[in-house]
């Protein structure tokens, strides 16, 4: 599956996001090694730290459905800038290998990373 398509079903759930703190939707897409793939969007909380970002809740529901390898996630955003993952995201991404991360904001430009370039010092096993 090519980076676009991929995008367009991280956008696609953009709508269901739950952002009422800061406005903020975020849709992604992980896609399985043998090619399935798992969308999720955040989920604010009032208590910030229990905020749900979409590349987890994205992962999460591979995981849940027995996937464990993944060759890249895309993250889609309303805003103008490319919404790169959280530290949080990429620690929790690296636990199952490195990845491509593609990423776009409301522009069409589509940016692509190797995971260790955004994360270059992940805690290991």
């Amino acid at each position: 599956m090519d980076d676009g398509k991929l995008i367009s079903l991280a956008r696609e759930v953009l709508a269901n996001a739950y952002a009422p703190y800061s406005g903020y939707r975020v849709g992604a897409a992980i896609l399985t090694a043998d090619g399935r793939v798992f969308r999720g969007v955040n989920v604010e909380n009032a208590s910030y730290g229990l905020t749900i970002c979409a590349e987890r809740a994205a992962l999460s529901a591979a995981v849940a459905a027995g996937y464990r390898s993944f060759s890249v996630i895309a993250v889609a955003a309303e805003g103008d800038k490319e919404p790169l993952p959280c530290g949080a995201c990429l620690q929790v991404l690296r636990e199952f290998g490195l990845l491509r991360v593609v990423v776009a904001g409301k522009k069409e430009e589509i940016r692509s990373f190797n995971l260790d370039e955004l994360l270059p010092y992940p805690f290991g096993k």
